[in-house]
């Protein structure tokens, strides 16, 4: 049947609590701080839900996509800064499970599935945002290693993240762009390799983003991912993969605004009635919720695609990614305006949800690249 399994909806149970416990608490402070939300990381790592998606033989629990896309969206629902850690993780280490040899896996993944490290992905530049495959960092062979030239920009979790997943061009004469591009996985303690300062961001202020520089950084051969010239296929194949977790992040972030307007028309009385009682209100709080109910029910279902191999598995990561995040802005837009003046303080989450939400509609794609992805996908 169309339903989520028994072990889905105790995972639900489970991040929920402590999401609403020890991650919520802190989340105005993270934001108005724009401080990393280490109390969100140190309960995620204690209860194993920080990498939930790293396969049992590499020390992790082995959940499914589904699973995976439960935790971010009731982990976004309070804070989307914190739903970032298992999101980032889940995008930085895909391309090694994809492509990665055996023993790059052993080498990278069982420290994230233990918590001991977070690694982050490196594909856009200032220059190659939607064009991906413009970028201008360079790796070039040293005899068993290679050395990385460049820079890498709006790095979700640079500083915080130990591992980096990298694309660099290798064949710059390469018949394609992307054909020319190797991708490698960088360990912040490899010489060369240096942290830019934080970005000044309208939302996520919880998650650092930054620049990340190399400069004849050295990394070991066996640190590329999959053979030379497959990294940009490996990059977009990711895509494929995580673009649900941010559809997920946004239907979290939609439903959490969603949940606080819905208590506010029932406490709040004007003109001698409940909030809740006033037809145009009602509309507003249906129409949302109708909304994220289908924005969440695609999102699953691309999640389920992607783990399947479903030949539309691209289509439907970058439809659920677009709706959700559309349906995220328009919520919390929705929401600010339904609590008024008190929607427009930082007294309630509101706000902070409407300029978290914003993001959605830009980082892995922008809507404008998704909308392009399933129409070539439709008229190929």
């Amino acid at each position: 049947m169309f339903a989520l399994t028994e072990d889905h909806r105790d995972i639900r149970a489970a991040i929920r609590e402590i999401a609403e416990k020890e991650i919520a608490p802190h989340a105005a402070e993270v934001d108005e701080q724009e401080r990393y939300p280490s109390e969100a990381q140190k309960a995620l790592t204690a209860a194993g839900f920080q990498a939930v998606h790293i396969p049992e033989e590499f020390d992790g629990a082995g959940a499914d996509a589904i699973s995976t896309i439960i935790v971010i969206e009731e982990i976004a629902r309070v804070c989307a800064s914190s739903s970032l850690i298992p999101a980032v993780n889940k995008l930085g280490s895909m391309p090694i499970l994809l492509s990665g040899s055996e023993e790059l896996k052993r080498q990278v993944l069982p420290s994230i599935a233990a918590g001991d490290a977070m690694i982050s992905y490196a594909l856009s530049e200032r220059e190659a945002g939607s064009d991906a495959a413009a970028m201008r960092t360079r790796a070039v062979a040293d005899g068993d290693d290679w050395v990385l030239n460049g820079t890498k920009c709006w790095i979700t979790n640079a500083g915080v993240s130990t591992w980096y997943t990298v694309m660099a061009v290798t064949d710059p004469d390469a018949a394609r762009p992307a054909q020319g591009i190797s991708a490698f996985v960088v360990h912040s303690g490899d010489p060369g390799f240096v942290v830019g300062s934080k970005e000044r961001k309208l939302g996520i202020k919880g998650s650092p983003t930054r620049e990340i520089h190399f400069e004849n950084c050295r990394v070991p051969g066996d640190r590329m991912i999959g053979a030379p010239g497959t990294g940009f296929a490996t990059a977009m194949a990711t895509l494929d993969h995580t673009r649900p977790t941010i559809g997920a992040q946004a239907v979290g972030i939609a439903q959490g605004a969603l949940d606080i307007a819905v208590d506010y028309l029932r406490e709040r009385r004007q003109f001698g009635r409940s909030l809740a009682e006033f037809q145009g209100l009602q509309f507003m709080v249906a129409d949302a919720a109708m909304q994220i109910e289908a924005a969440r029910t695609l999102v699953y279902q691309a999640a389920a695609a992607a783990e399947r191999g479903d030949a539309n598995t691209t289509f439907l990561a970058a439809a659920a990614k677009c709706l959700a995040s559309d349906t995220a802005m328009k919520v919390t837009v929705d929401a600010v305006q339904l609590l008024g003046g008190a929607g427009f303080t930082r007294d309630f989450p509101v706000e902070r949800m409407m300029r978290d939400a914003k993001i959605t509609q830009i980082y892995e794609g922008t809507n404008q690249i998704q909308r392009l992805v399933m129409a070539r996908s439709l008229l190929r």
